[in-house]
């Protein structure tokens, strides 16, 4: 019996030297492959820049030789006859290669989506806080990734998985009832990061408050108010109300009414809807929606308008209104008519006097 077939560990040695030699030419074709794939996608990006060229080279560049070697020794094994044992162990740290690099790709793919995200969110939409909160979902993301990828390696090693998630789900159950006000919070600050409510820099009313959105985190959301403080409510509470966001208001509708005294002659009343009327059709970003005698009050003479102002800002409304105001305090000057104020008459009606039999005591 020669040497070459002498048998080593229930393989002739021939046996053992073809496994290595099928080892050795797939792990070297692995790495030439990786090389040229990696140098290729390099030089394409030079020529073309895009950034999916630039992922695929970084995922080409993050495959790791202890996973081109796992993957080259499961498939020299398969000539040889190795015990079970062996052979299984082989099968478990092939897989666990397996899992470990596909983890490393998901992680790298997840960092991707996250930095697209947050430069969107920052160079078009001017949103840092959203992009804050990417930057947390992007890290729940990663570690739901490599949780799963534990769990499976640990089912491959032979540990009892089953049993594993029910302890890990009870003892969830605790913390997530020990910490539910937290975890709402944040829930909550994905939806508002999903369904964009508001953003930095809205004003938006919610309740009693109001306010311009200075920052979105991930339990409280932050709120500059009218009169100067920071306001800051938890994101829970912010989802459970209702919200008004001003910024997004397209035009803004105005309805004031003003009232005139009762002594002023029917003539002059039928010309104030079209006064009112000229009046605002002659101020910039207005239009004019309806003018009327509205109804008889107390002590005056009740006209109501309405018009809208085409641009949502408040200071652009506040500047609108003050015109017309003041418009119609000019022309009315010039037409005699007169504003009311409240004022009451009071008549005194004077007693009779006495008659004749009180007089004469009858």
């Amino acid at each position: 019996m020669t040497f070459l077939h002498r048998v080593v560990a229930g393989n002739e040695v021939w046996t053992w030297f073809v496994a290595l030699g099928i080892c050795v030419a797939i792990f070297t074709s692995l790495r030439l492959a990786k090389w040229a794939i990696h140098r290729r996608l390099l030089a394409r990006e030079q020529r073309a820049p895009s950034e999916v060229t630039r992922l695929m080279a970084d995922l080409v560049r993050r495959t790791q030789v202890l996973f081109l070697f796992t993957i080259s020794l499961f498939v020299a094994s398969l000539v040889l006859n190795l015990p079970p044992t062996a052979s299984r162990g082989i099968s478990v740290l092939a897989i666990l290669a397996l899992l470990i690099q596909l983890a490393m790709w998901g992680n790298r793919l997840i960092t991707y989506w996250v930095s697209r995200e947050i430069r969107r969110q920052l160079e078009q939409e001017k949103d840092a806080a959203t992009a804050t909160t990417l930057n947390a979902v992007g890290f729940l993301a990663k570690i739901a990734l490599w949780t799963v990828v534990l769990l499976i390696a640990l089912e491959n090693i032979g540990v009892d998985v089953t049993a594993l998630i029910a302890g890990l789900g009870i003892a969830g159950v605790a913390v997530a009832l020990a910490l539910q006000n937290v975890l709402g919070d944040l829930f909550a600050s994905i939806s508002i990061v999903v369904d964009k409510p508001f953003l930095v820099g809205d004003f938006i009313v919610v309740g009693d408050t109001s306010g311009t959105v200075e920052r979105i985190g991930l339990k409280t959301t932050r709120i500059r108010s009218l009169t100067g403080e920071q306001v800051v409510l938890a994101n829970s509470d912010l989802l459970g109300s209702r919200i008004r966001n001003y910024r997004r208001m397209r035009e803004r509708r105005v309805a004031f009414t003003f009232r005139i005294a009762y002594d002023t002659p029917p003539e002059l009343l039928e010309r104030i809807p079209q006064t009112v009327r000229e009046i605002i059709e002659g101020i910039p970003n207005t239009r004019f929606d309806r003018a009327h005698f509205k109804e008889y009050g107390d002590f005056a003479l009740i006209f109501e308008v309405v018009y809208y102002v085409l641009v949502p800002d408040y200071s652009v409304y506040m500047d609108t209104q003050q015109a017309i105001n003041l418009g119609l305090l000019r022309r009315f000057q010039e037409m005699g008519i007169r504003f009311a104020y409240p004022t009451q008459v009071v008549y005194i009606q004077p007693s009779p006097g006495p008659s004749k039999e009180d007089r004469h005591g009858h």
